[in-house]
């Protein structure tokens, strides 16, 4: 049974703060790298412990990361390509009760997993897909070049986030990250839009149907979740073992990620009326969890939403059925 919106505050799924960041965690011995493209290479580098990964990623994002080019300059994101085909979309039913326990801890509950219900079959094209989430450099110069008032409900006061200019764009509405993805293909000349739901669970589990998008159960280490014990944001990609079979970074944890769909029911599917349905009536489904969120978000199959609050600050990537230049 789906609790009622009186009692979200006594489920664990709901609870607003985390716990306090453990210093030693996060604070390196040293930095490793001096230069731009040793700090670019140590980010993405899992043989690195994490404080040293975030280090360089941070420092980046004051001198310019050299992984994001900027779309003031015509130039679109760094891609990945991810094969089409006729793909199996969504869980068995009879795995619902297995992974319903398995979160039991966190608070999730049945209904949520039986809108991944059932597996069925889906034909996709050929795709591009992102290597990382649109990151607040690149939705700053989006805002300066249309006049768009609206800032990122992350952005204190409205403040651009200089420090974290490589870390994803989160706290905007779905129409939003459609008008960017409308800006950039103006930009560039080459058709951005936002992936489908079938498309991002496809380039998050691969071939093999990752229930992760990372080999083997869930992994703290994979993901920047609540777990991870971070509880902010991060540069993109300073959790490499959780990069997708396609090579795609934060698929699961960082920032959520809206997709180009509204909420309905698979075909034969069970329609879910749980708390985004009486909050919101229609939403836009997003993948993947976030920093603020527990892992149960990063599997693969998972479909959620921008719950109203600040619990759910949701970010986007691109993607294209057409090859970048």
């Amino acid at each position: 049974m789906t609790l009622s919106l009186e009692d979200l505050a006594d489920s664990p799924h709901f609870k607003e703060h985390a716990g306090l960041a453990d210093p030693g965690r996060l604070h390196p011995d040293r930095l490793p790298g001096t230069t731009v493209q040793e700090l670019a290479a140590a980010v993405e580098d899992p043989r690195l412990p994490t404080a040293e990964r975030l280090a360089a990623g941070h420092v980046l994002g004051l001198l310019g990361d050299p992984r994001i080019p900027s779309p003031t300059t015509g130039a679109g994101p760094a891609t990945r390509h991810v094969p089409g085909g006729r793909i199996r979309i969504g869980l068995p039913e009879n795995e619902t009760g297995y992974v319903t326990n398995a979160w039991a801890h966190v608070g999730v509950e049945e209904s949520w997993i039986l809108k991944e219900c059932p597996e069925h079959t889906v034909d996709i094209a050929d795709f591009w897909i992102a290597t990382y989430p649109v990151t607040n450099g690149e939705y700053r110069a989006f805002l300066a070049d249309t006049g768009l008032e609206e800032r990122p409900t992350t952005w204190y006061l409205g403040a651009y986030p200089w420090d974290r200019s490589n870390h994803p764009v989160a706290g905007i509405r779905p129409e939003h990250a459609d008008a960017y993805a409308a800006w950039l293909t103006e930009r560039t000349g080459h058709p951005w839009r936002l992936p489908t739901e079938a498309e991002w669970e496809h380039a998050a589990k691969g071939p093999d149907g990752l229930p992760y998008p990372w080999p083997g159960g869930f992994d703290p280490e994979a993901a920047n979740t609540r777990e991870s014990g971070v509880h902010t944001t991060t540069p993109v990609g300073a959790f490499p073992a959780g990069r997708s079979p396609y090579g795609v970074h934060d698929m699961g944890g960082n920032v959520e990620e809206f997709t180009a769909d509204e909420y309905a029911p698979y075909p034969d599917g069970p329609y879910v009326a749980d708390h985004l349905v009486q909050s919101m009536g229609s939403y836009r489904i997003a993948r993947g969890g976030s920093f603020s969120r527990f892992g149960d978000l990063t599997r693969t199959r998972r479909r959620h939403g921008a719950f109203p609050g600040p619990l759910y600050p949701v970010g986007f990537r691109l993607a294209t059925g057409e090859r970048p230049s």
